[in-house]
């Protein structure tokens, strides 16, 4: 990853964290955790809150990060929502996407050569339903290995291992599986067969229907599939919305 926001003349609290500035973790902790409030950066940085709030300031200025309210999922507490900071475009940039316009001409490639329209579509969805099959070979075995109540975190643990970043957590009659990192979602925001493929193989892969809540691609500050518990998937199918 590129140094994202750093100034000229940086102060010494800056240089002092190795090959990335502080700054730069700040960038990388949203990146591996989504987004964040200003308290849960101090706390895993070891940061005080307004160490925190100076490299956010700087990051909102080079478009790194961006404030947002802070998204809940089921009933509302009371109070106005804590404010996050979430990375932008340009900051999920700086986290090795190189490859992507390479990626669109290709899935662009294979739509027009299929001819176009719904034919084009159904062959950019074969791929991209090819690719996550090879690409899940290693999730399944660790899906497998694990027990039906940890398969949610194995799943989580070799996305994770490909770079998405991916943690499970319980959630109401099930859990959630978020995806605070997506190499490919400047791609999946063209060609949404990508999201959907994926979400596909997360169902087969758990032996139940999963539900995409949110998309990176879509927009949204981090992936996040709810997997309902088996005796209650009737009843949650319905929960959220499915941007992809």
């Amino acid at each position: 990853m590129k140094n994202v926001g750093e100034a000229p003349a940086a102060p010494a609290e800056e240089l002092a964290t190795g090959e990335r500035s502080t700054r730069n973790r700040v960038a990388r902790s949203i990146l591996d955790h989504g987004p964040s409030t200003v308290a849960e950066l101090a706390k895993r940085l070891g940061l005080t809150q307004a160490a925190v709030r100076r490299h956010l300031d700087a990051l909102v200025a080079d478009d790194v990060v961006a404030p947002r309210e802070q998204r809940v999922y089921g009933a509302r507490t009371r109070g106005r929502p804590a404010k996050v900071f979430a990375l932008t475009d340009c900051g999920r940039d700086a986290f090795d996407q190189s490859y992507d316009s390479l990626a669109v001409d290709a899935l662009r490639w294979i739509e027009r050569t299929a001819g176009g329209g719904a034919a084009g579509e159904a062959a950019v969805a074969a791929f991209a339903r090819d690719r996550i099959e090879t690409q899940a070979e290693a999730y399944r075995e660790a899906v497998e290995a694990a027990a039906p109540e940890d398969r949610a975190e194995a799943l989580a643990k070799a996305l994770s291992a490909d770079g998405y970043a991916a943690t499970a957590r319980n959630a109401p009659v099930g859990q959630q599986l978020c995806q605070h990192h997506c190499p490919v979602a400047h791609v999946a925001e063209r060609y949404p067969q990508l999201c959907e493929a994926e979400t596909e193989i997360f169902g087969r892969l758990l032996g139940t229907h999963v539900q995409r809540l949110a998309t990176i691609a879509h927009g949204d500050g981090v992936c996040t599939t709810y997997i309902p518990h088996t005796t209650s998937s009737a009843s949650a199918s319905t929960a959220g919305r499915n941007p992809a």
